[in-house]
């Protein structure tokens, strides 16, 4: 019997052994967001203020985000949604869909789960949204996981070296 796949969502989980708190924190600051997933993130409030890097990102926001690895001119925009409920943070992610996390308890573990959804059902977004952002976001949760055990940062912070 042949399995269909759900090309327009995938789920990502990740056993984080630390508290939820410092699990969310890590996800809701431009500041915090730098030091495990992006090279620069910048929000800025309903009202076109730019956030403080420290101030907590709020529903309403839009942003701007960079990566370690790509060119400046790459960048990634998108608007901070209200959660759905369970979940601490929700948010479009340009034109690959809508992300929503959330955390549960399972086995004595914290675990944080990533839903990325109405992903385009086109063959290129199938490549680029289900199977890109599926595999990014497993290799980010793992960094952020090594960050958080004070280990070492996995990304490719050398500009001169292409990945691609």
């Amino acid at each position: 019997m042949e399995t269909q796949v759900d090309w327009s969502r995938f789920e990502v989980k990740m056993p984080l052994d630390f508290d939820e708190i410092k699990i969310r924190e890590h996800w809701l600051t431009q500041e915090n967001l730098e030091k495990w997933f992006l090279r620069k993130a910048e929000f800025t409030n309903k009202d076109g203020e730019p956030r403080n890097r420290s101030e907590k990102i709020q529903p309403g926001d839009s942003y701007k985000w960079q990566w370690h690895g790509w060119p400046e001119t790459i960048e990634e925009q998108g608007l901070v949604l209200e959660p759905h409920k369970g979940e601490f943070l929700r948010f479009v992610f340009g034109k690959a869909g809508i992300v929503g996390l959330s955390m549960f308890w399972e086995q004595e573990e914290n675990i944080i789960k990533l839903v990325q959804e109405q992903i385009p059902q086109d063959e290129q977004s199938r490549m680029n949204f289900y199977v890109g952002c599926k595999t990014g976001w497993t290799f980010y949760m793992l960094n952020l996981k090594s960050i958080l055990l004070n280990g070492p940062d996995l990304r490719n912070k050398n500009s001169e070296l292409q990945m691609d």
